[in-house]
């Protein structure tokens, strides 16, 4: 735990904390040995606790203490003190871009560019230096009060990496490069996509693709088109809007391939904002597979070797034959494939077309022979009732799954309505945790609510599943977790299993899958909850219908006298429509007899004798601190009729009002006045030293009061 005043490493004295995020915090601290201020990012507990993740941090923090460049947050140091893990860094007085953005609402194309180009530059000396960021972002860019830009993180980003996506601790998934969202290899260019897209945010207030979640964000990086900054802001340069298109292709391919080459266009823009010198890459060259030149090749062990990262590792094993196929083919297609296709697609076509005409001939043929089909008209009314049925049923699109994470895959397919099961096997080709096949083919159209099986890898070795059906969900977890499992809990109603109780497990029982894999419980929460419908105004036989269909049942019938339904009609039910009960409830109705006759009366007449008091003093007797004597204020006495029976305005009080043979029983009296509110002083978010005191705003009090009339 770190505290105020503590001292880290026999030598940084922590001063104050700065900062905060998903895993670290930030201290300033004064480095005894130089004599200087530095900023200590301390990495949190759930972190330090982790082995691989630590390693991985060190290795990146001390590669990234080598890099010097004036766009970059210099790392000093890095070390541990006693379970703490911790970076030493340049101390950077100012405000991260995010901020910077969302205190302008967004940036000139000038002010964006120029910020840009500073980014680039220091991402370029990582670059050369073979270290990647991994995790470009507003957030990760600071701005000094000499209006120095500086990138940060370089030492935590890719440790990060080693996380999945959808990880409460990256909050950078708005930026994260289609292949990072795959969860497959990055490299210099997965650092030019994320910061296309935080110029995109620069030059519109905001980020190009948003969610309800982390994978469904990551799936609009990996499915969605960019789309243009002109839509947001339409002033936004021509050159300005192709660098960010050209940044944010979903092909590493089609992107800048340097940080060099990107520099010289940002800089030309500032020169020749609408000039048409960013050039596109042929789409043609992007699909279908590629032989990597052998100085690629050698780049791509060198940089493996010098960083030990298992990706590059596992991308240099996957071309050792000269050639290499990454995900994104899957999605860009292999044009040649198509062409190849398209002769085989055309004769299905024609095939069934053929046999439709051949079933409509037969068809007609037979019903002029049977009388029109009169003798099954029961079946017809059976037919009948199965196409209504087909008609209402709900189909979706086996969204893309192979080559997915499998937490990724079923979050995609349990986004359209669909049922996951997993199946693991064990594979030495496929890595452990990525789909194999599925039973429903990517593209074919599923009815919603089916269960989809998904075959997944287990890797070299898997582990039995223990048989938890029918246990409470506590012991079901705690037997999982003992068997070295992870737990995901989804509740499901059900009519037959206790309350709590496992109604089935995926993974199944009993068979096998990797270790430290979820086990996905899904738990009884009782009975269906069902909608109760809108039956007021129907005939009982109606009512019933509804009732029934709904899952409900009537419960008690009382015949009333009623003036709001007709005769025959329900006119009062038990539970209020829309309100969400047990399926099987009994519901009790009212049915109308119609208005209950009475006497003809003389309508009652009314007075009202009021004295009208300052609006300082409620009708509970507290104060109205608001109003101050002398204010004027606007008065109105309305009856429940609509008529105004009193409307004036005045700064004296009591006010008399006097009226006699009145309709109604009741009135309301409205009461309007001004008063000028004190603003309410705030730090300068600027200069923390500093308070700002608004000026007074004139803000408008309405008083309501109900007032009851005498009856003569």
């Amino acid at each position: 735990m770190v505290k105020i005043g503590m001292m880290i490493g026999d030598r940084y004295e922590i001063l104050e904390k700065i900062g905060t995020g998903g895993m670290s915090d930030v201290y300033k601290a004064k480095d005894h040995k130089l004599n200087r201020n530095v900023a200590v990012k301390v990495l949190k507990q759930e972190f330090s606790e982790n082995a691989n993740f630590v390693s991985k941090f060190r290795i990146e923090a001390q590669a990234a203490a080598g890099l010097a460049h004036p766009n970059i947050v210099n790392v000093y140091d890095v070390g541990e003190d006693d379970g703490v893990y911790y970076i030493v860094m340049e101390l950077v007085e100012g405000i991260t871009l995010k901020k910077y953005i969302e205190k302008k609402a967004r940036l000139s194309y000038k002010e964006a560019v120029s910020i840009a180009i500073q980014v680039s530059m220091g991402i370029e000396s990582a670059h050369n230096n073979h270290i990647i960021h991994r995790d470009i972002k507003p957030q990760n860019i600071i701005i000094s009060k000499e209006g120095k830009v500086k990138v940060t993180d370089f030492g935590i980003a890719k440790a990060a990496t080693s996380n999945t996506i959808t990880s409460n601790v990256m909050g950078s998934v708005h930026y994260t490069s289609p292949e990072q969202a795959r969860g497959g290899f990055s490299d210099e260019k997965s650092d030019i996509y994320s910061l296309g897209i935080t110029m995109f945010e620069m030059l519109t207030g905001r980020v190009p693709f948003n969610g309800d979640t982390t994978v469904a964000i990551a799936i609009k990086h990996i499915q969605e088109e960019l789309p243009s900054p002109r839509e947001y802001v339409d002033d936004i340069p021509h050159s300005v809007e192709q660098i960010v298109i050209k940044c944010c292709q979903k092909s590493p391919d089609r992107r800048y391939q340097n940080m060099a080459d990107l520099i010289a266009d940002l800089k030309q823009s500032l020169i020749n904002p609408e000039g048409d010198f960013v050039v596109a890459v042929d789409p043609d060259l992007e699909g279908g597979t590629r032989v990597i030149p052998d100085a690629d090749m050698d780049k791509l062990k060198r940089h493996s070797e010098y960083m030990g990262d298992k990706d590059y590792v596992d991308y240099d094993s996957s071309v050792r034959t000269g050639s290499i196929n990454l995900e994104y083919d899957d999605e860009y297609g292999d044009e040649e494939d198509e062409e190849e296709t398209r002769f085989d697609k055309i004769a299905t076509f024609l095939t069934i077309a053929f046999g439709i005409a051949i079933l409509v001939i037969i068809f007609v043929f037979v019903y002029k022979f049977t009388d029109g089909f009169g003798r099954h008209s029961a079946e017809k009314e059976d037919e009948t009732v199965t196409e209504e049925v087909e008609e209402e049923t709900e189909y979706v699109t086996m969204p893309a799954y192979k080559n997915l994470k499998v937490e990724l895959a079923r979050e995609q397919i349990e986004s359209k309505g669909l049922k996951v099961d997993l199946i693991y096997e064990e594979s030495s080709d496929v890595d452990a945790g990525i789909v194999i096949s599925c039973d429903v083919p990517q593209g074919e159209k599923v009815a919603v609510g089916t269960t989809v099986k998904l075959t997944v890898s287990a890797g070299v070795s898997a582990i039995d599943v223990p048989d938890v059906v029918g246990f409470d969900s506590n012991t079901a977890k705690l037997n999982l977790q003992t068997a070295g499992f992870e737990v995901e809990v989804k509740e499901e109603n059900s009519d037959d299993i206790d309350v709590n109780n496992v109604i089935s497990q995926s993974p199944a029982a009993n068979s096998r899958a990797p270790k430290g894999s979820t086990v996905v419980l899904y738990v009884s929460i009782g009975v269906e909850d069902v909608r109760v419908p809108a039956i007021v105004g129907l005939d009982q036989i109606s009512a019933y219908e509804e009732l029934n269909e709904a899952g409900l049942k009537i419960g008690t019938v009382t015949e009333i006298y009623s003036n709001d339904q007709p005769e025959d009609k329900v006119c009062y039910q038990s539970i209020e429509s829309g309100t969400n009960v047990k399926k099987g409830t009994a519901i009790d109705i009212n049915i109308s007899k119609g208005p209950e006759p009475v006497a003809v009366e003389e309508p009652k007449k009314y007075k009202c004798n009021l004295s009208i008091q300052a609006p300082n003093t409620t009708d509970d007797g507290s104060i109205a601190s608001t109003y101050t004597a002398g204010t004027n204020v606007s008065l109105k006495l309305v009856d429940t009729a609509g008529n105004v029976l009193f409307e004036t305005k005045s700064s004296t009080f009591p006010q008399s009002c006097n009226y006699s043979g009145l309709s109604a029983s009741s009135g309301t009296l409205t009461m309007v006045y001004e008063y000028e509110k004190a603003g309410e002083p705030y730090t300068d978010p600027d200069d923390p030293t500093q308070t700002i005191v608004p000026e007074a705003t004139k803000e408008t009090v309405t008083i309501k009061r109900n007032i009851q009339f005498t009856e003569e």
